[in-house]
């Protein structure tokens, strides 16, 4: 947006100063073709596509994280589970301890799962 601010500024004030002191008509081609000019990359700037920003990576810990415990269902988790967050990272799991699944459908993880 500033960037537009000062662009309209420079285009409206160097032709005006010309033509206030009595133009030539050197001048007043000048000052049509700097407006023109000035018009076109301000119109330019407006609708040009805005790039797609790349998020930041993620980086993921997970420290001391104990015990999980199921039981009749299953499904037990301790650490990091699921896809890498935005931008790729890192993901680091220290010590994360037991996880304990009992029951049909058991399952029971500890460090870093990636699936989905």
């Amino acid at each position: 947006m500033a960037v537009v601010v000062v662009g309209v500024v420079v285009i409206v004030s160097t032709p005006l100063l010309w033509l206030l002191d009595g133009p030539d008509a050197g001048q007043l081609v000048g000052a049509s073709v700097q407006g023109a000019t000035g018009v076109g990359a301000l119109v330019w700037a407006l609708f040009r596509p805005q790039p797609t920003p790349v998020p930041a990576p993620t980086n993921e810990e997970a420290v001391d994280t104990g015990s999980a415990r199921a039981a009749g269902g299953g499904e037990a988790r301790t650490g990091i589970r699921g896809p890498a967050g935005p931008g790729g990272g890192s993901a680091r799991a220290e010590r994360t301890g037991d996880a304990v699944a009992d029951g049909p459908g058991s399952s029971a993880d500890t460090g870093i799962d990636r699936r989905p």
